[in-house]
């Protein structure tokens, strides 16, 4: 009649199944007996245990009204007048306020961090209590140590998760700008409407965010309006994606084509537009004629490797997957994804571990071609004016092995490789306006297919330029 509380289950998948048969053939149980399970989601957890079970989930909450709300519906009585100080009040709203923006900003991406972080009510708890302990110790003479309070929040309370050189940057700036004197005035914001309240109560505080607004902008949390586009955009391809993956996947009974004959004739396309395997002593003897040591032909070699190996498993799993389809093999569960993932258009987990992000399988296999199409140009007709560099595997290697080649030109002026660093110009050629390499004087490479966000280019006067909101 006890409870068994099973804790972290997305660590031992399989004894979940265990656990299942377990339950299933007892044949007499207490009516009192529970089994409380806790785990993450998991795409690999039992999807029979899952449907016979309750569930229950704790979701993160969303915008700056709900996150305040959550903390200080933890916030007892006695924790508010903990410190006779009258800075105490004030600085725990702006820790919780910090604790729900760092929160917040993750679901824009890496517009918001450039790696997500785990922030989690642990960071909040050590930080207040980091505050209570400083001021309990401070001199009232001299005042609150701001020096201190802020290294303490961005670089070790919050700034101990952060590894990113531009995000420890970013999490500095919040600590100094919202946390010193000048949060004690009477002007004082986070953002147009978000201040610090004046409370004596718990209640006061929640009365305060009750009437913030339900739905942040960007701007609150130092982000672009157009910020949120891509978040929506994000959200609404996420929303979609996962009801199209739980789509029936039965044969088609109807009188159209089936999945599987749909799936077999775009097999059968891809498999004519499928560029043949690279021959290696072909692959060799071009590369020696071009010079097999320079690094930006050894690049190359390392390039067409990973292509050959992406052709390669993309011809396996289409010829695999056809004759599956026929009954001559056994589907598998990886051909069944490929199967599934093809019929939405979408890329199957075989070849998107090797590859590259797409939207749909039609852009990936696009530019699976167009990838290819400069490998094997670039090895029968030599080196190219200009370089697709976004068609690369690994483009910061495209880059090393340029400054080594660069460097080797210039040894007789005293260059070593360790000081050589990138410079950028943004030239007024268009694509097709490029007929040879840069000037020797100069050096370098001519690169094109790179994407701006959140900004336009100027051409004429070559510089960014803001853009306007977009509705």
């Amino acid at each position: 009649g006890g409870w068994l509380l099973l804790q972290n289950c997305h660590l031992g998948l399989e004894f979940l199944n265990e656990l299942m048969d377990t339950i299933a053939r007892t044949e007499s149980m207490s009516e009192g007996f529970r089994t409380w399970i806790t785990t993450e989601a998991h795409p690999g957890f039992p999807i029979n245990l899952l449907q016979s079970s309750i569930k229950f989930t704790n979701e993160p909450p969303q915008g700056v009204k709900a996150g305040l709300k959550r903390t200080y519906s933890a916030v007892t009585q006695d924790h508010l007048e903990v410190s006779n100080m009258p800075q105490w009040k004030p600085l725990l709203y702006a820790v919780a306020f910090l604790h729900t923006t760092v929160q917040e900003r993750r679901k824009f991406g890496p517009l918001g961090w450039n790696i997500p972080y785990e922030f989690n009510q642990a960071d909040f708890t050590a930080s207040v209590q980091f505050v209570q302990n400083h001021l309990d110790d401070m001199d009232i003479k001299r005042g609150v140590n701001w020096s201190c309070v802020r290294y303490m929040i961005g670089e070790v309370q919050y700034g101990g998760r952060v590894t990113d050189d531009l995000d420890k940057a970013l999490l500095n700036t919040y600590a100094r700008v919202w946390f010193g004197e000048h949060m004690f005035d009477e002007k004082f914001c986070f953002y147009k409407g978000y201040v610090i309240p004046k409370g004596k109560t718990v209640e006061d505080y929640l009365q305060y965010i009750e009437q913030l607004p339900v739905i942040d902008t960007p701007e609150v949390f130092g982000l672009h309006p157009n910020a949120d586009i891509t978040y929506q955009t994000n959200l609404a391809n996420e929303t979609l994606s996962t009801i199209v993956s739980i789509q029936p996947k039965d044969s088609s009974t109807g009188g159209g084509e089936t999945r599987e004959a749909v799936v077999q004739r775009l097999a059968s396309e891809m498999l004519e537009k499928l560029p043949p395997d690279y021959n290696p002593h072909e692959v060799k003897a071009q590369l020696q004629k071009m010079g097999a040591v320079q690094p930006i032909n050894i690049f190359l070699r390392q390039e067409i490797d990973r292509m050959q190996h992406v052709i390669s498993r993309v011809r396996t799993t289409l010829m695999d997957l056809k004759l599956a389809i026929d009954g001559t093999i056994i589907m598998s569960e990886e051909l069944q994804d490929a199967l599934d993932n093809m019929y939405d258009a979408r890329i199957p987990k075989l070849w998107f571990k090797i590859s590259w992000e797409s939207s749909t399988l039609g852009f990936w296999f696009t530019e699976l071609l167009e990838r290819n199409q400069q490998f094997s140009s670039w090895l029968q007709n030599g080196r190219p004016n200009q370089f697709w560099m976004t068609g690369f595997f690994n483009p910061q290697g495209f880059l090393t092995a340029m400054r080594q080649e660069t460097t080797r030109m210039n040894l007789g002026k005293g260059w070593a490789l360790d000081s050589v660093v990138l410079q950028n110009e943004v030239t007024k050629m268009m694509k097709e306006d490029v007929t040879g390499p840069p000037p020797a004087d100069i050096g370098g490479v001519y690169i094109y297919g790179l994407f701006l966000e959140g900004a336009g280019w100027d051409r004429r006067n070559s510089k960014l330029v803001e853009l306007a909101p977009k509705v």
